[in-house]
């Protein structure tokens, strides 16, 4: 059921918010123990919130938008008196004296926390399988991973734990992850959702965003999240639209442009093309004009894209020096030693391996060979995308290269694993929102995902063209084969 017609029940009387509060808390009682999409579920301050919000309905209140949804935040998201780990036994106990803002948004909008999500240690990974407290499994098939970084949110969004969620998204972690598990996946434009409170892997990329199983569900969270933050000096002071009142404008006019790098991919499933361009074809019968488009550095992202997330990651990870707050390593005979050893036991393989690269790419000698030059390619790949729009409204690409791949089958080789965020890395050099969405199914009952990639702020085009293919295609509907967790 959607968030309006939830609002609707709710307003009515018809259900309320300790019922669906309930009906969430024992789905994810049923499943969870499967999937690990949680690392903490907050029953307690869930409930107590829904029957504020009933008691508010009762007294007469109009109730704020999302009233009484539960949704889950990604546990790298701080909310205040409720522990953010980052999936890392750095910052295992750490309970933030603060909220981000955009949870604080959330709650100001009525909606209820129903958990925190599982995802790869500091959000550097693709798999989920980097969490220092267990993988997520894939709800569709648990022998496969469910994507990464933001596995948990969403797979507890794919398996009906919570109503939406928040994720983050540095090179397609929240865009990967919802084409594995079938769900709708937005990274808005660069500073159109403040980072505040967000725990920083890559500050120049890092991006919040939601995950839903609807366009409409996604475009009700950004309404909410969206806007200026003057603790944020990347956030864009520009006025927020109504994402949802371009919905119905009809499609003939607009162009899509079909980047043909994307399409030419080596290591692309013919299964994920074909199905990628049977939704442009659907598209092309909505009323939109399909153009071939060249975008001749896009290959080059992922090579721009590891050195320069390393290296802002590097900057960033800093802190964690055993002095401040977080992990401590008892066994240190003096302050050098104990940062070195907090760090050795703090972080695992995969941060280590990223914080290494970095320190390289940055030290004296390496910095304008590595570091200033990824800087110049990702100007080339911004006016790449820059020229593209100069001749199409939106981009359309496969999500992925392939479905969800199986448990372990990458962790030996982190570059296939990095590989996977191959077609949604772009966009994050360049600042642009992109939305993935279902567009199919592969022949063992997979998810496949569609990625639609927006000029600077041009979310209300975006999801407007979003809306109209699900609406036509309504892809979860008419699956094939495969099925949910029971």
């Amino acid at each position: 059921m959607s968030i309006a017609e939830l609002r609707r029940q709710l307003n009515l009387g018809k259900v309320s918010a300790k019922e669906l509060v309930d009906e969430h808390l024992s789905r994810i009682k049923k499943v969870d123990t499967k999937l690990n999409a949680f690392l903490e579920i907050t029953a307690e301050k869930a409930l107590a919130d829904a029957i504020r919000v009933d008691e508010a309905r009762a007294a007469g209140c109009v109730l704020p938008p999302l009233a009484g949804i539960p949704i889950a935040i990604k546990d790298n998201l701080c909310t205040k008196g409720v522990t953010t780990t980052c999936s890392s036994r750095m910052l295992e106990h750490f309970v933030p004296p603060y909220e981000s803002t955009v949870t604080e948004r959330l709650w100001q909008s009525g909606a209820i926390l129903i958990g925190k999500t599982n995802l790869d240690e500091f959000a550097m990974g693709s798999s989920t399988e980097t969490s220092a407290f267990g993988s997520t499994l894939n709800p569709w098939d648990t022998s496969r991973v469910p994507g990464g970084s933001s596995g948990g949110s969403a797979a507890a969004v794919a398996a009906g734990e919570c109503i939406a969620a928040l994720g983050s998204d540095t090179g397609g972690s929240i865009r990967q992850p919802a084409s594995f598990c079938g769900v709708v996946g937005l990274k808005p434009t660069y500073g159109r959702v403040s980072r505040w409170g967000l725990v920083a892997f890559a500050s120049s990329l890092d991006q919040v965003g939601p995950f839903a199983t609807s366009v409409a569900d996604a475009a009700e969270i950004l309404q909410v999240i969206a806007g200026s933050d003057s603790r944020d000096a990347t956030s864009l002071k520009v006025p927020v639209p109504n994402y949802l009142a371009s919905f119905d404008k009809p499609l003939s006019g607009l162009r899509v442009g079909l980047i043909k790098e994307c399409f030419e991919q080596k290591g692309l499933s013919a299964q994920v093309k074909k199905s990628v361009l049977d939704a442009a074809n659907l598209l092309q019968s909505l009323g939109v004009e399909l153009i071939e488009i060249s975008c001749p550095r896009f290959n080059d992202g992922i090579a721009t894209y590891y050195v320069i997330a390393p290296s802002e990651a590097s900057a960033n990870l800093a802190r964690y020096d055993g002095v401040k707050y977080g992990y401590r390593s008892d066994s240190a005979e003096d302050l050098s030693s104990m940062t070195t050893q907090t760090r050795t036991e703090g972080f695992g393989s995969e941060v280590k391996r990223r914080i290494l690269i970095g320190t390289y790419a940055l030290s004296a000698g390496y910095v304008d060979a590595y570091y200033k030059k990824a800087q110049k390619v990702r100007t080339l790949i911004r006016r790449d995308f820059e020229s593209a729009f100069k001749k199409v409204d939106i981009l359309l690409t496969p999500t992925a290269p392939t479905t969800a791949f199986s448990v372990g089958s990458h962790t030996a080789d982190p570059v296939s694993m990095y590989l996977s965020d191959l077609l949604t890395i772009p966009v994050n050099l360049a600042g642009l929102p992109a939305i993935s969405l279902p567009c199919g199914f592969d022949t063992s009952g997979l998810p496949i995902g569609v990625q639609l990639i927006g000029n600077v702020l041009d979310e209300p085009r975006l999801l407007q063209i979003a809306h109209q293919y699900e609406q036509s295609a309504d892809v979860i509907a008419n699956q094939p084969n495969g099925e949910l967790i029971p």
